[in-house]
């Protein structure tokens, strides 16, 4: 391969450029001159059918929005704005804190949604309350299930059927701002929950999202991230009515607390504290020592889509290791697709905010499907937000 000066393209740069063809947002004049293949085209056609022209979804019409349900600070708004270019299809973003808020919206109908990100231990229960779609595969060209970690992949496959396919993974932690500690680095969640009450009254953050809440004041006690024991749930529960009085608010969208100075401590995913101490380097990310979460998000399709034709092309879109890696860099959250990673600087990729030691991941838990609908959870988060 080499292009029209005889300088060698790279097979990087090549598999680029053809990826650019197949969705349209380059010409077939424009490939042909980068790659260098001119007249070679016609023998290279038969071979590699990504070289014909064809339709793609870029030059249809797929109306002029789509729906997507997400998480705060989840992706790089530019990238909407190019797929807006693209399509002429507006995107609209729906914020949400939690599994559960989704799971309501989508049961009550209506919701209007053409692409939501529900996290790893949702998606059976999606899937058995008939909520989400199987997906049509070939509406994703981007997905390559061969260049995914199966480990944060396969949650997106039921009974041999994919219904949501990967967006990225992280860790649920906390962010402290070390100026007020005292230079002290913070390590367990005793100590995030035990500081709450006494030097950091009034300035801590939980998540409101039962999972993550309930689930890090389990770690308190040594028990497991899903516990949906009685006995155990009772001691989380005293645990957080015990801290409620100390808290600045419980909310999952923290960073703006954060970052003018009224809180000091907040539950926090990966990107958002990756996000937080690139800006404010005195913003400690945490992984308590006794363990917590890791956890994978998904894009999926609501059985209810509106505007399905340009849900599917959002998704595609969103899967191109290009694109995603502006969503990397902008969110700061991992991906477990090789060719994004490729295209990542080293630097990220061996940051131990998104890429935590060894050690401290093996103590992590996926969620568990138990505790999405385990109405002893739901009650007692009920009761800790009332009283």
């Amino acid at each position: 391969m080499s292009k029209k000066n005889d300088q060698p393209i790279s097979r990087k740069k090549f598999m680029q450029e053809l990826r650019r063809y197949e969705r349209g947002s380059v010409t077939r004049r424009h490939f042909l001159g980068v790659t260098g293949l001119g007249v070679a085209t016609a023998v290279m056609g038969a071979a590699v059918p990504g070289l014909l022209p064809r339709k793609s979804w870029a030059a249809t019409d797929i109306g002029d929005r789509v729906i997507l349900a997400t998480w705060p600070n989840y992706h790089d708004p530019a990238n909407f704005e190019k797929f807006t270019e693209m399509t002429g299809a507006h995107v609209q973003v729906n914020v949400f804190g939690s599994n559960e808020e989704m799971l309501a919206k989508l049961q009550a109908g209506g919701s209007g949604w053409d692409v939501f990100v529900p996290t790893n231990y949702t998606i059976t229960t999606y899937v058995g309350e008939d909520l989400i779609e199987p997906l049509e595969l070939s509406k994703i060209n981007n997905f390559e299930a061969s260049a995914f970690d199966p480990r944060f992949s396969d949650a997106g496959t039921v009974n041999g059927t994919v219904y949501a396919v990967p967006k990225n993974w992280g860790t649920t932690g906390y962010v402290v701002n070390t100026k007020h500690t005292g230079g002290k680095q913070l390590t367990t969640w005793k100590e995030f929950w035990d500081i709450t009450k006494t030097d950091f009254t009034g300035r801590t953050m939980v998540h409101d999202y039962q999972l993550t809440t309930i689930g890090n004041a389990l770690k308190y006690f040594g028990y497991s991230f899903n516990s949906v024991d009685p006995n155990e749930l009772a001691d989380a529960e005293k645990l957080l009515i015990e801290v409620k009085p100390h808290l600045y608010a419980i909310n999952s969208d923290y960073q703006p607390p954060l970052r003018n100075g009224d809180a000091w401590m907040s539950m926090c995913w990966t990107g958002d504290g990756k996000q937080l101490n690139t800006d404010m380097p005195e913003m400690q990310y945490v992984l308590g020592k006794e363990g917590g979460e890791i956890w994978s998000d998904y894009y999926a399709v609501p059985k209810s889509a509106p505007h399905r034709d340009a849900g599917y092309a959002l998704i595609d879109f969103l899967l191109d290791p290009a694109v995603n890696a502006k969503e990397v860099l902008a969110h700061g959250y991992p991906v477990a697709d090789s060719r994004t990673n490729e295209l990542l600087p080293k630097e990220l990729l061996e940051d131990p905010i998104l890429y935590p030691a060894q050690e401290l991941l093996d103590a992590l838990e996926f969620g568990a499907a138990a505790t999405l609908t385990d109405p002893n959870r739901a009650e007692l988060l009920a009761r800790f937000k009332s009283a």
